[in-house]
């Protein structure tokens, strides 16, 4: 499945409008972002090899580790790396659903769950 970014942009944006009200209030100094591929850099700070294999990717302090020292600082970023995730869906069903999982996922480590934490939960 083959989308523009724009499209893809518009398929991020209608996953989020959709989180519950409560994770959107939550979701603190956080901008979502859409990548084409992830860079070498974003797949080693994540640990993986192949650039096929990262979908979404969360660079910032999370919620949890946030002290009174905590200002004047950039935006943490959630990436959304567009190419993956339309090689992985087959329709756009499939795709907004991957899309609103992998945010869900993203906004997991911005609230402080470490990957074991959010393979518990089921994200």
């Amino acid at each position: 499945m083959e989308l523009s970014q724009e499209a893809f942009e518009a398929l991020v944006e209608r996953a989020l409008d959709e989180l519950p009200e409560w994770v959107q209030e939550r979701m603190d100094n956080v901008a979502v972002l859409v990548a084409p591929w992830p860079s070498r850099y974003q797949r080693e700070a994540a640990k993986v090899r192949h650039r096929h294999m990262l979908l979404g990717l969360y660079e910032g302090v999370p919620l949890s580790r946030r002290g009174r020292g905590y200002n004047l600082l950039p935006p943490d970023r959630i990436t959304l790396f567009q190419q993956p995730m339309q090689a992985l869906a087959r329709t756009e069903d499939e795709l907004i659903r991957l899309i609103q999982r992998t945010v869900v996922h993203e906004i997991g480590h911005h609230f402080g769950f470490g990957e074991d934490d959010l393979g518990r939960l089921g994200i």
